[in-house]
């Protein structure tokens, strides 16, 4: 047989060839053999253990979609003798154009039929699985058929060449049924377990209904993740079959579409301690006005109090940014306790130290109200001497936020120091709590929101803060009952709730400045919106206020997308070598089921897999590939079996819909319309009460 194989009689004069083998260039080409035949032809031309076969191309498919008669056609003959069809039982697969990108896998929407026997199931066989575009919704994409001999292989599987739900590059996640892959992708069995790292150990392996690999079988596996990264330039996500002769095969391999977030290192970092200061993300502008001034504050404060050294501080972020959002070092605030060698016990060094931390925070703490009332006092009076902002010109509005930066860092650092050497626990009258009262008793006398920011801007303290042209107030203020609460203050408590409120009235401050210089850079057409200054850093502000730069409206138009679709960070991470978060499972910490990715979803219970409400967590059994269709109007999926690296639970992850697999009982545990959130990270599943559940 030649390489252009059989033409058809539809297309005359049209070169693409019908039938190509794995082993010809043309086979690398995923516009004519589709994405899983183009990466098998690749693996095979650079020396890895494929099945061969061939494939009828997209061609092929054309020619039958233009009303070929697929039966009569030469090519699918040609096909079948060419892989043996006479001889052995084949299997016929899928290979979409659209499948295995590295954006999306498209994972089990198309049709495999395995174990085909004779011409005319052959003829079915390749009939179905063009057909199979119809049940996927893209019923006019090119599609190929790979047509391959069957093995009846001893283990078979799939492989993550990174965690599929933590994105770690230094986990592997494998598992394996008895025979080969197809019970275990398609959601009928689970499958063993394992958790390796690179050097091939075993961090978690469990066997529920698959078999005990034995350890020859591991090290081939890893051995293949590596290979397959490298030829493929990416992690990859393979499945694999073992014969009986031992011999390992690589039947599929696409890239992983889990983000590859590298290898967590250093302190665990978490969102809690500063998420008063910064609910909400923030823009790169906003978090280089206020951000540097809270590490170096955190930083200063904690070596003052004794509770960290100059060393430890050099060796944390103290306070990072990942994608907007602001986390700070769990251990260096004491939320998380330091593990310390038994050496440091006996070292007489570390105790001579705190001897020294306690005489000078002893001094400190008496002097702390002094300096915090002196503080106060001068703050006010700088912003009482603030001239409105719009008087000022482009380069007075750069000081002033630069002098923002610094004022910002002596309230955080007053303000750490009370709670860190002043017994604030007593009062639970907060900033917020008063701006609360104020807030309800002005609009009750018929005040607009305007006016009230006017006269009481303490009401601040209800907002997040950001660069905008104004703040809008929460609509719906109910006061607390004071009655309730304590009826009297500590000094310090008011102190501290006081240092907080100027922090907040010197971030409104610096970002009204800040856009009113975005507004003036969108007059003279420097700027296509002032929004974009929000995605301008505070050098790159100066540099093109000084005339010194421009901006590129096109570049900050994506980076201010980025910011918007930025995801919460995990409750406690480490951060990797990529930059990125990788949740870490604290040891108290206990999940339902097996976390399968897709973030976190909250939503009703429903069992209804045919017609789920919108926004609903669907409860079933087991993940199976017809449930993908459904997967936009899902916020979670919770599954009694499954494995994570199901194509469900692959395809839940693409889709962003929170996945938890292997929950025992869950059909039992969670009746119809139950409110709960569904933790695609930690596996966890938590039952919301009603008010929650309504809102």
């Amino acid at each position: 047989m030649t390489a252009i194989g059989a033409l058809g009689d539809s297309t005359l004069g049209e070169k693409r060839p019908r039938v190509v083998r794995l082993d010809e260039r043309d086979a690398t080409d995923p516009q004519l053999t589709g994405g899983k035949a183009a990466a098998l032809a690749v693996a095979e031309t650079r020396g890895l253990h494929t099945l061969g076969g061939a494939v009828l191309t997209t061609a092929f498919g054309d020619d039958v979609d233009g009303g070929s008669d697929l039966a009569t056609h030469l090519a699918v003959r040609e096909v079948f003798e060419l892989v043996g069809g006479d001889e052995h039982a084949l299997v016929a697969r899928s290979s979409s154009v659209l499948e295995d990108t590295a954006a999306s896998s498209m994972a089990g929407q198309f049709e495999s039929v395995i174990g085909i026997e004779g011409y005319d199931a052959f003829v079915r066989a390749v009939q179905a699985v063009l057909d199979s575009r119809g049940a996927a919704g893209v019923a006019e994409a090119p599609i190929a058929v790979l047509v391959q001999p069957l093995i009846v292989p001893r283990f078979g599987g799939v492989m993550f060449g990174v965690d599929p739900v933590s994105g770690r590059s230094d986990r592997r996640v494998v598992t394996a049924v008895a025979g080969g892959p197809a019970a275990l992708v398609s959601g009928e069995v689970d499958g063993s377990r394992y958790l390796v790292d690179e050097s091939g150990r075993v961090l978690e392996h469990g066997l529920r209904d698959g078999p005990e690999l034995p350890a020859i079988a591991i090290s081939q596996l890893l051995g293949l993740s590596s290979r397959v990264a490298e030829v493929f330039g990416s992690p990859q996500d393979v499945e694999w079959a073992i014969d009986h002769d031992d011999r390992l095969w690589l039947l599929q391999s696409r890239p992983v579409t889990t983000e590859v977030r590298g290898v967590p290192a250093g302190p665990i970092f978490g969102p809690g301690p500063v998420a008063e200061t910064f609910p909400e993300p923030l823009s790169t502008l906003e978090a280089d006005l206020w951000v540097p001034p809270l590490r170096a504050a955190v930083a200063e404060a904690l070596v003052l109090a004794g509770a960290a050294t100059p060393e430890q501080i050099r060796a944390s972020g103290v306070v990072v940014v990942i994608d907007g959002n602001v986390a700070i070092d769990l251990q260096l605030t004491g939320e998380i306790r330091m593990k310390r060698p038994l050496w440091h016990r006996l070292n007489p060094i570390p105790g001579a130290r705190r001897l020294r931390s306690a005489w000078r925070v002893g001094r400190l703490r008496g002097a702390l109200t002094a300096l915090a009332e002196d503080l106060l006092d001068r703050v006010d009076a700088d912003l009482e001497a603030v001239p409105a902002i719009d008087s000022l010109t482009s380069r007075q509005l750069l000081a002033l936020l630069a002098r923002g930066r610094e004022v910002l860092k002596s309230l955080h650092a007053h303000e750490i120091l009370m709670g860190l050497l002043m017994d604030t626990s007593e009062s639970r009258m907060t900033g917020a709590s008063v701006a609360l009262r104020v807030l309800a008793e002005a609009r009750h006398d018929g005040l607009d929101d305007a006016e009230i920011k006017k006269r009481s801007p303490v009401v601040l303290a209800l907002t997040a803060p950001h660069i905008a042209p104004d703040t809008d107030l929460p609509a719906d203020a109910r006061p607390p009952d004071f009655a309730q609460q304590s009826r009297r203050s500590s000094d310090a408590a008011i102190l501290r709730e006081a240092l907080r409120l100027r922090v907040r009235w010197l971030q409104e401050v610096t970002g009204r400045a800040a856009w009113l210089l975005g507004l003036r850079l969108a007059r003279t057409r420097v700027l296509a919106d002032p929004a974009q200054v929000r995605s301008i850093s505070l050098v790159e502000l100066d540099a093109i206020i000084t005339n010194r730069a421009v901006a590129v409206p096109t570049l900050l138009a994506l980076a201010d997308g980025a910011a918007r679709a930025a995801r919460p960070l995990p409750a406690c991470f480490q951060v990797s070598d990529r930059g990125r978060p990788i949740p870490v499972r604290r040891g108290s910490e206990k999940g339902g089921g097996t976390g399968a990715g897709g973030g976190v979803g909250t939503g009703r219970v429903t069992r209804d897999a045919a017609d789920p409400p919108n926004g609903s967590v669907l409860v079933t059994t087991t993940l199976t590939p017809g449930l993908g269709p459904l997967l936009p109007r899902l916020s979670g999926i919770i599954a009694e079996t499954g494995s994570v690296l199901a194509h469900l639970a692959i395809l839940a992850r693409e889709s962003g819909v929170a996945t938890v697999v292997g929950y025992p009982d869950a059909t039992s545990e969670f009746p119809e319309g139950t409110g709960v959130t569904v933790n695609g990270d930690t596996g966890d599943v938590t039952v919301l009460d009603e008010e929650v559940a309504q809102s």
